[in-house]
């Protein structure tokens, strides 16, 4: 899995001259030219003057001799710095070009760390290293290696806030570490019983200083006194004790936990993930939305600034303030700024028309009728047990209440026909009555449909239909159909028609997707579930054809994601409307999600924005939905480390899946949680957690083991659906599961010798 890390800077055999140069150390074939970064372009000019003495330790590597360095920093006459140019690489390992390497008496790979010492300490240190080294001059190689990375970097690592010096540091160790192939050291190490590598991403340094103490402990004390001088030199000289003390791994705990809470609040009870749930329009339609959210196990709810308005966004917050307040539970408020992300245009709704049908065999015999949730609108919503086809709010409270079981309700569809609904049970809910109805026959109602109830000589109105929800509009696209993508304005709402050719027709307002794609390039709608190849581009149009869809097709509708993987799309980091949502994310929530962070210019706009505002409170979670978002998290973590804010990164799975492929997406979540682990920054874990039971109420195995590795995350995030506050109920259990307490219920088996 491939991770990018700090650029580093190339040597070349013609580099600036040497003070002290040791021209050869060999780590009985350590390997450590199979590198496991791809270096980036990162200027870390140091502004300080370097030591005097530099070590250059060459790892050969028997099969490959392929010349490749991580770090330098090289002083010239004048005691000033020199450094090579610059390199990248695109594949696994990183090639640096020599001007003579025909000439070069050593081809071999290069890691060249500077660490401040004396010239006697060096020269026995690499005279030691030179020989057939032990497991434990490995590891203080290692250790080298490391140190000498955070001083390259120690003019990075200056501008960090001091509250994030030691996360960014062991940031800086951890990448160091990934540089280095240590899969044989890791198999070394585990023989003995000793730290294992691939655990120790948040305390680097203390893992590895731990295991040299452990060897050195195990070495009789009748060994040559020579063979402790590198030891000697990290508790003496090279080590700074005072420097490093808040690098123990008690502390280091200490500090993550605290970034967590400040970003995310407290644990809830015996709960160390907190659970996160999106939420839109829904939670203004019922009182008790938001209070059984929390009562479920929400602790953090989420607020997508590209869908509603700042009316809406004011009413929820205040709903979950108040329900917050008066439940005692904390619950903080995440608004995700809209970003540049593509969207298909939106779309005029479709009439006002709620169609309901009976369930019937394949003969067209009725076998259960259809469920109808009848009620006044501010009664509240139905019981979550009921499963339902469709609810109908009445606007005469009066003529409810006089409803009873049995009684039949009369009235005329929208297409004329009679219908008859038949009161089956009587509930009472939040603040009235409410009924269940059954229909045996497929009824289409409308807002203005009248209900009567018959007497036994006239009929008396129950009531009106009210408030029907418009039918949302969208279109089915199958393999081999056409899609014409139109440029649309930014506001307004378009019509989904077909063209006179035949092709079906879609609008989107960004001007980034006409001026970047090219013929022959993917294009994916609604994350991923329809693909389709660019036939061809025109200045205001676009011809799709459609390669991949469900067998009887797939709905596309207003302000659905378009994804062009494969396109060289220059996104302004921040848009307009991104600048006026952050004037209320300011004053309303607790923290502020940034949608496809591409690099650190985007983190720049950010933090200026916020000390424009002065907003050093204010949380920020880097939502990493693409390629390069993925490819630069460690520079851009290191650049939003520069403030105070509290801070997170969210894997937007959606996106990012779609992005860069699905293959990748699971090694790719291992990279950023493993990233972040270094860093010590939380992680929320979002898109389709629990998806089938947010929607369907039936969950999926594969989802719930999916939800379980949330115990490895700050944070897991729920979209929203019909079932999300059962959703929250089961993955609150999920995650409050422990495993140890499982094991200790475990009774030991005993078998009985003839068994045996």
């Amino acid at each position: 899995m491939m991770l990018n890390s700090l650029s580093v800077p190339a040597v070349t055999n013609q580099g600036a001259k040497l003070h002290h140069v040791i021209q050869a150390v060999d780590f009985l074939g350590f390997a450590l030219s199979n590198l496991k970064v791809k270096p980036t372009n990162l200027p870390c000019r140091l502004q300080r003057r370097h030591p005097s003495c530099i070590i250059r330790l060459l790892a050969v590597h028997r099969r490959n001799s392929t010349i490749r360095t991580l770090t330098f920093a090289i002083p010239n006459e004048s005691d000033q710095l020199e450094s090579g140019s610059f390199y990248g690489c695109a594949d696994d390992q990183m090639h640096l070009p020599l001007e003579d390497n025909e000439n070069s008496n050593h081809s071999d790979a290069e890691v060249v760390s500077s660490l401040s010492y004396s010239e006697a300490d060096l020269a026995h240190t690499v005279e030691l290293l030179g020989k057939q080294g032990s497991l434990l001059d490995k590891i203080k190689a290692i250790q080298l290696h490391v140190l000498a990375s955070e001083q390259w970097n120690a003019s990075q690592l200056q501008l960090c806030h001091r509250n994030y010096l030691v996360s960014a540091t062991n940031l800086i160790h951890y990448l160091a570490l990934r540089c280095l192939d240590v899969e044989q050291l890791k198999d070394d190490l585990s023989l003995i019983g000793l730290v294992n590598l691939e655990t120790a991403n948040s305390h680097v340094l203390a893992s590895l200083t731990a295991s040299i103490q452990i060897l050195e402990n195990l070495k009789s004390t009748s060994l040559n006194p020579e063979e402790h001088i590198i030891g000697g030199l990290f508790s003496q000289k090279g080590f700074d004790q005072q420097k490093y003390s808040a690098f123990t791994i008690p502390t280091i705990r200490k500090k993550a936990s605290f970034n967590r809470e400040l970003l995310l609040g407290p644990p809830q009870d015996s709960r160390t993930t907190h659970i996160m749930v999106t939420i839109g329009e829904e939670a203004i339609e019922s009182e008790t939305f938001i209070t059984d959210l929390i009562k479920a196990g929400m602790s953090i709810i989420r607020i997508n600034c590209a869908h509603g308005n700042p009316s809406i966004w004011s009413e929820i917050i205040t709903r979950v303030r108040k329900s917050s307040q008066m439940l005692e539970k904390p619950c903080r408020i995440l608004m995700d700024l809209a970003g540049p992300k593509l969207r298909t245009g939106k779309l005029k709704p479709g009439p006002a028309v709620m169609k309901f049908s009976p369930k019937k065999t394949a003969a067209g015999n009725v076998i259960l009728p259809a469920q109808v949730w009848l009620t006044h609108r501010e009664a509240g919503p139905p019981p979550p047990h009921l499963s339902l086809d469709a609810v109908i709010f009445v606007d005469d409270q009066e003529f409810l209440t006089k409803l009873e079981v049995d009684d039949t309700l009369r009235f005329c569809d929208a297409r004329g026909k009679k219908r008859r609904l038949k009161i089956s049970r009587k509930f009472h809910v939040f603040s009235g009555t409410g009924y269940v109805a059954e229909c045996s026959r497929t009824a289409y109602v409308q807002s203005g449909t009248r209900l009567y109830m018959k007497g036994k000589k006239v009929r008396f109105p129950v009531g009106q239909v009210v408030d029907v929800p418009a039918t949302e509009r969208s279109i089915r696209l199958r393999v081999g159909d056409l899609l014409i993508i139109s440029r649309g304005s930014s506001s307004g709402e378009d019509e989904l028609s077909a063209s006179t050719s035949g092709a079906h027709r879609v609008t989107c307002s960004s001007g980034y997707l006409f001026d970047s794609v090219k013929p022959g390039e993917p294009i994916a709608f609604d994350d991923g579930k329809i693909w389709g190849v660019i036939q061809g581009i025109g200045i205001s149009e676009i011809i799709v054809s459609i390669t991949h869809a469900g067998p009887k097709g797939t709905k596309l509708g207003s302000e659905k994601s378009i994804n062009i993987p494969q396109s060289n799309i220059h996104f302004e980091g921040f848009t307009s409307k991104d600048v006026m949502d952050l004037e209320f994310v300011a004053t309303h929530a607790d923290m502020v999600g940034v949608s496809f962070v591409r690099d650190t210019r985007d983190i720049v706009v950010l933090r200026q924005e916020l000390e424009k505002r002065k907003l050093p409170k204010l949380g920020i979670v880097l939502k990493i939905e693409t390629k390069s978002g993925f490819e630069k998290l460690p520079l851009m973590l290191l650049e939003a480390m520069k403030s105070s804010n509290p801070l997170g990164v969210m894997i937007a799975r959606g996106d990012l899946a779609v992005e860069c492929g699905w293959e990748r997406l699971a090694d790719m979540q291992e990279e950023i949680l493993s990233l972040c682990d270094a860093a010590h920054i939380p992680v929320i874990w979002a898109t389709q957690v629990l998806e089938s039971l947010v929607k369907s109420g039936m969950p999926t195995r594969a989802e719930i083991t999916d939800a379980a590795n949330g115990r490895r995350v700050s944070c897991v995030m729920l979209n929203k659906g019909k079932h999300v506050a059962e959703a929250v109920s089961t993955l609150d259990k999920i995650l409050r599961s422990n495993s140890t307490k499982t094991r200790a219920d475990l009774k030991p088996i005993l078998l009985c010798s003839h068994l045996l």
